[in-house]
């Protein structure tokens, strides 16, 4: 599937089939993830990961009832980390760069998910500091987004988008 096919064909998938995500395909997955830019190239984010029955359950309960999640085979937890990204950028690292890095690796494993034809949704609504224990309280990061990977079990219409003219302004 070339990259604009991945495009049109990226939905939010909230209904999962009770199959395994391939191994192969995961590390393909993970490794779209790696390879996405970061200011700096300090990749100040990292990812949890999950299979785990319980542990999806706490984090669809963390994610304020989202019980989809449940559903997935994989769950990933990007997580920024701003004492990376503050030691060169400062404030704005801290504040900024770490999130932004952490987001595009999420968006880069969205669509390797994609590609795969595999399903994903992303979730961003979520208790932090839930999220943060669940995966382990790990000192110093901060939970960005949720990612859940499976097998689709529907195929959603595309949703309609603005127009170009409504969000491009020539300056």
């Amino acid at each position: 599937m070339d990259f604009f096919e991945v495009l049109e064909k990226r939905r939010s998938i909230r209904k999962f089939k009770d199959e395994k995500v391939e191994d192969e395909k995961l590390i393909q997955i993970l490794r779209a993830a790696n390879s996405a830019p970061s200011a700096g190239n300090l990749q100040a984010y990292e990812i949890f990961l999950t299979r785990d029955k319980e542990k999806k359950r706490l984090v669809a309960k963390a994610s304020y009832g989202q019980d989809f999640i449940e559903e997935a085979d994989v769950v990933l937890v990007f997580c920024a980390k701003p004492s990376v990204s503050s030691k060169y950028y400062g404030q704005r690292g801290e504040k900024l760069y770490c999130l932004q890095d952490a987001t595009i690796a999420a968006s880069y494993a969205q669509l390797a998910a994609t590609a795969l034809g595999l399903g994903s949704v992303w979730i961003g609504a979520f208790d932090d500091d839930k999220v943060s224990k669940i995966i382990g309280n790990p000192k110093g990061f901060v939970p960005v987004a949720i990612l859940s990977i499976g097998h689709p079990s529907e195929n959603p219409k595309k949703r309609q988008r603005r127009k170009l003219e409504d969000i491009v302004h020539k300056i």
